[in-house]
């Protein structure tokens, strides 16, 4: 996960809606059944699926009060702890 990238769809969602999110990811996940597609193109639809996840929970905590940047980092503390775990 990249946090820049977390951070930009984060504030796509302010100006949008979260909707448009969530059917992106729809629609790569659907991309991801399909039986042709290379490792290397697996991880990087695995990878901007993880960023739109990741958008989505950090808009959510933003929604619940608290401050972006304080959001962020802790989602990206979340992501880390759990990879160290």
């Amino acid at each position: 996960m990249k946090l820049p990238i977390i951070k930009h769809l984060t504030n796509f969602i302010e100006e949008n809606d979260e909707d448009y999110i969530i059917e992106t990811i729809e629609t790569l996940e659907a991309l991801t059944e399909v039986a042709s597609l290379k490792d290397e193109e697996l991880d990087v639809l695995g990878e901007v699926i993880s960023n739109l996840y990741g958008a989505i929970e950090v808009d959510k905590m933003i929604k619940e009060g608290t401050p972006k940047k304080e959001a962020l980092n802790a989602f990206m503390k979340r992501v880390l702890g759990s990879i160290d775990s």
